[in-house]
């Protein structure tokens, strides 16, 4: 299709990321080398000669087809320290700043030493996934951390599960006296439908309210767990999310006001959000497209310069090595403590109802991500963490 004469291909970065003039431009041609080509050039020649980025010579730029980026440089090794201090700089134990510190070269800012956050979870458990760490470390250094869990999560609960929950609040009313007949025949019609709706049936309201509270329960449980005060918890019930079945409604004025109220009332310094759109269901690209749009709304607002908005990624995917600008190292403690907080999301445990293409648990995919992105930083000849949690900065 290349060859012919009247072809137009439209594709988006993330289409594109596998071919070799997005991949590796350097193997195609001239290139215009900015600092993050830079970057991603010397970081792929370290992983393909399998040599820490301080060990790479002349020889091996020149053969690897690199010539035109040591061009004019003394020695490649010039190249090597810009980089690794670079990647070095993304490395911190303080994602809030840390106080009364030189702050020049850190990925946030000293001040204020005590900083507002908000950290947006697009299903009840994203934020544990993807950030459990960095979680509990905002929490256990003062800041005034909230948490959005911005959908309800309602049709990734199993019908048995939710069965159980209603089994246990009809028997218990039952036995205490405490449901009228009204509250008992509403609990047994609930049964009724878990008990025999068909899997691809839409979920009526009655189980979608079950299931989304039986979220809530565990969200909260896990907030918790990371130190969290149950007056930061915020739960914001999007309506795009709302349709019942898989397919959801694009965002819409109601979803981004529901966002934009948030972040007039907290004023916050930090912002943590969900980039990543390998979602294979589009919530999270939804829920990121609200954000956007809410902080564009709010650009005008005083408090706006000095709020920052950092994107993780979730349980699909990861950001590379050379995209990382802020990466929080994780011990061997606080990647077990991360593990817990996810255990406490116990209706996602074992097999998810929309677990994607990775058979793996939920737990077991943010371990293995962690500690390979924190192997991706010892391989390049950076300090050996036990794991690692990566953010990107967007800027407006």
């Amino acid at each position: 299709m290349q060859e012919h004469k009247n072809v137009k291909c439209h594709i988006d970065l993330a289409a594109a990321e596998e071919l070799s003039r997005v991949k590796t431009p350097w193997l195609v041609g001239e290139c215009n080398w900015s600092d993050d080509l830079t970057c991603r050039a010397v970081v792929w020649l370290s992983r393909k000669l399998d040599k820490p980025i301080l060990k790479l010579t002349d020889e091996d730029y020149t053969e690897n087809g690199l010539t035109e980026l040591i061009a004019g440089q003394t020695a490649a090794y010039s190249i090597n320290i810009k980089i690794f201090n670079r990647l070095q700089h993304t490395i911190t134990g303080w994602p809030g700043g840390k106080p009364k510190a030189d702050d020049s070269t850190r990925p946030e800012r000293a001040r204020p030493a005590k900083k507002r956050v908000i950290i947006f979870s697009p299903h009840p458990d994203d934020d544990v996934i993807s950030m459990g760490g960095t979680f509990g470390r905002l929490v256990e250094q003062g800041h005034d951390v909230h948490v959005a869990y911005q959908t309800s999560g309602n049709i990734a609960v199993h019908d048995h599960d939710a069965l159980r929950y209603v089994e246990v609040l009809r028997e218990f009313g039952a036995a205490k006296g405490l449901l009228g007949d009204e509250n008992l025949q509403l609990l047994q019609k609930l049964e009724k439908e878990l008990k025999g709706q068909p899997t691809k049936q839409l979920e009526k309201p009655g189980v979608r309210l079950i299931k989304g509270l039986i979220r809530r329960g565990e969200a909260r449980a896990g907030a918790r767990f990371c130190g969290l005060k149950d007056d930061h918890i915020h739960f914001l019930d999007m309506p795009f999310y709302e349709t019942g079945a898989v397919r959801k409604n694009s965002v819409s004025e109601p979803d981004i006001q529901i966002i934009q109220d948030l972040l007039e009332k907290v004023e916050p310094h930090q912002v943590y959000a969900a980039g990543d759109l390998a979602d294979p269901h589009g919530t999270h690209r939804v829920c990121l497209d609200a954000i956007f749009e809410a902080f564009n709304r709010l650009k005008d607002k005083k408090w706006m310069p000095d709020c920052w908005l950092w994107l993780y990624r979730g349980a699909w995917h990861e950001w590379g090595v050379e995209e990382i600008e802020m990466a929080v190292p994780l011990s061997p403690h606080e990647l077990d403590k991360k593990r817990k907080a996810i255990f406490m999301h116990q209706s996602q445990k074992d097999r998810p109802p929309f677990p994607g293409a990775d058979d793996r648990e939920f737990w077991q995919r943010a371990e293995q991500r962690n500690r390979e992105t924190a192997n991706s930083y010892r391989s390049l000849g950076l300090a050996e963490y036990e794991a690692m949690e990566a953010f990107v900065r967007w800027k407006f």
